[in-house]
């Protein structure tokens, strides 16, 4: 049986495609999401209890979830896919990148989006504050992200970094942030949107 990838349009689902077309492996996509009634939810809550996407489901029904796991599993499952460097300090440094989006961006997002589930105040003005506390610490992460990693994602064929680099920077205004204070590492981004590996599943992924 081939792959099971539960996911949804415009979530982080989209750098687990790029990843799998990339590396030519087949697999079955099925729209699952929380804020999806209509969707696999009750599926998806089956192997993942947070009911969080992308979750994928291997071929002996291993249960892999976590963006960035998913990520360095298929990059070292298929070596010469490019979605991982084949030379052990590159490769270090793009894990590195991936954990570091995943436990610094990623993170910073679901306290931007989730503000309520954040604080114990349940007035508006205070989980204001903390989606807008949130948001400060995210753009700074992408700040140090940009400054660690921007020059190997201009100088290298787009992999897994590229990937969750691009679909994660969509979110919770951390584009305008780039194009003002990393107008660089913003035009990277743009640049790496348009390039083959990336372009169809965001087009996919934006289509209404």
């Amino acid at each position: 049986m081939p792959l099971t990838l539960f996911g949804s349009r415009g979530s982080g689902s989209a750098a687990v495609e790029m990843a799998l077309r990339t590396a030519s492996v087949e697999y079955q996509l099925v729209r699952a999401s929380s804020w999806e009634e209509d969707s696999a939810l009750e599926q998806l809550l089956e192997m993942n209890p947070l009911g969080q996407i992308p979750t994928l489901r291997l071929e002996d029904g291993t249960i892999l979830t976590e963006s960035a796991a998913i990520l360095i599993h298929l990059g070292l499952e298929h070596p010469a896919s490019g979605l991982l460097p084949t030379i052990s300090t590159a490769r270090a440094m793009d894990i590195r990148g991936l954990v570091y989006i995943a436990a610094n961006c990623y993170s910073a997002v679901s306290v931007s989006d989730f503000p309520e589930q954040w604080t114990t105040a349940a007035t508006t003005p205070a989980q204001t504050k903390v989606r807008d506390a949130a948001r400060a610490q995210l753009h700074q992460k992408w700040n140090v992200f940009s400054d660690i990693f921007g020059m190997k994602l201009r100088a290298s064929e787009p992999g897994a970094l590229a990937f969750l680099a691009v679909v994660v920077s969509q979110w919770s205004g951390t584009r305008q942030h780039l194009r003002t204070e990393r107008p660089s590492f913003y035009e990277t981004i743009l640049q790496l949107e348009a390039h083959p590996r990336l372009a169809a599943t965001l087009r996919e992924h934006r289509e209404d």
